[in-house]
């Protein structure tokens, strides 16, 4: 049994947009899709604050791929994260590889 890959996902990229504090998805050279954060000053921290794919690319599992790449960049810097995006959050309950850089909000744990 042979699988076809969807064909939107031939020319799409991840990558970090530090001018605009965010990571991108993009398909080509459009964004479709970003997690944005701040950083409080004084601090190693990325609060992460909303995270959003183009509905076209629903399904694809890029909002997963987005935040995946975020995190693991996140750890490569020996920075902290903070989920107060629900998506960010939601991840990072079931994907355990960051516990150790997480500083959960109150509540959120």
């Amino acid at each position: 049994m042979s699988t076809v890959a969807d064909p939107r996902l031939a020319n799409i990229t991840v990558a970090h947009a530090p001018a605009q504090f965010r990571y991108e998805i993009r398909d080509g050279d459009a964004v479709i899709g970003f997690t944005r954060y701040r950083r409080p000053d004084g601090t190693q921290r990325r609060v992460f604050v909303h995270t959003e794919v183009d509905p076209a690319y629903g399904g694809l599992g890029l909002a997963r791929r987005l935040v995946e790449f975020a995190l693991d960049d996140v750890a490569a810097t020996g920075e902290r994260i903070v989920p107060l995006c629900p998506y960010v959050a939601k991840y990072l309950h079931t994907h355990h590889q960051h516990d150790d850089i997480v500083d959960w909000p109150e509540g959120q744990q």
